[in-house]
């Protein structure tokens, strides 16, 4: 079984009927325009850093596996879309419309293409651009998309919510309440009964400063995400 007709089952056991009531009938992997779709967005992600080469077609395979059959045709689309990136973002409208009752299928879509880039263990700012547009079209959140990215090259050392040590997904209650944990432990009552010495009071004040302007960076980012939304 190919990899898209795989997480299409996965998708229809956690995903609530009536959520993809519209979507296009079968499996993703059965449906030409999907394929299509797909395989020049792996194709041209293999050429947004600058190279392409015929291995890279290797980690596409691997993880999007062509149908049987299909594997002649899939590899003639991939070399011709991976001449140029012109052109992706309206594979990435089509495939965002086409599907867009389905929105943990686009966001496999995108844990898909993160793999391939990472296939390198290096992931480029030109890749990263291209992921996150890719991202914005099929209408994944940046929280969502800074955790897939989180799950493929590891998060980002000035990432707000490393500091507070949560995932970028979790609710504002949820941001809130590791504020407060982290904050009670940087009291100064708290360092002292940990028998610390006095100077530890200042490093653990600075601690406490780092940890606000974290979670005020995290909610003004949700605010702006929510403004652009409405």
């Amino acid at each position: 079984m190919g990899f898209w007709s795989t997480i299409a089952r996965l998708a229809v056991r956690r995903v609530d009927a009536a959520e993809c009531a519209e979507c296009p009938p079968g499996l993703p992997g059965q449906d030409p325009a999907f394929t299509t779709a797909v395989t020049a967005l792996g194709a041209k992600l293999a050429k947004a850093d600058g190279r392409a080469d015929a291995a890279e077609f290797a980690v596409f395979a691997e993880v999007f596996q062509p149908e049987a059959g299909a594997e002649r045709d899939v590899r003639r689309l991939y070399n011709l879309a991976r001449q140029t990136t012109q052109g992706y973002e309206s594979y990435a409208r089509r495939l965002a419309k086409r599907y867009r009752n389905c929105p943990q299928l686009l966001e496999d879509v995108v844990d898909g293409l993160f793999h391939i880039a990472a296939a390198d263990g290096v992931g480029s700012p030109e890749e990263f651009v291209y992921l996150e547009r890719v991202s914005g079209l099929f209408g994944v959140s940046p929280m969502v998309f800074r955790r897939i990215r989180a799950t493929h090259f590891g998060p980002e050392a000035d990432d707000p919510y490393v500091v507070l040590g949560v995932a970028p997904d979790v609710s504002d209650a949820e941001l809130q309440a590791a504020r407060r944990r982290l904050l009670a432990e940087t009291h100064p009552d708290k360092v002292r009964a940990r028998g610390l010495p006095h100077e530890f009071v200042e490093v653990f004040t600075a601690k406490a400063a780092a940890i606000n302007a974290a979670f005020d960076a995290a909610m003004a980012e949700r605010r702006q995400f929510a403004g652009q939304l409405a």
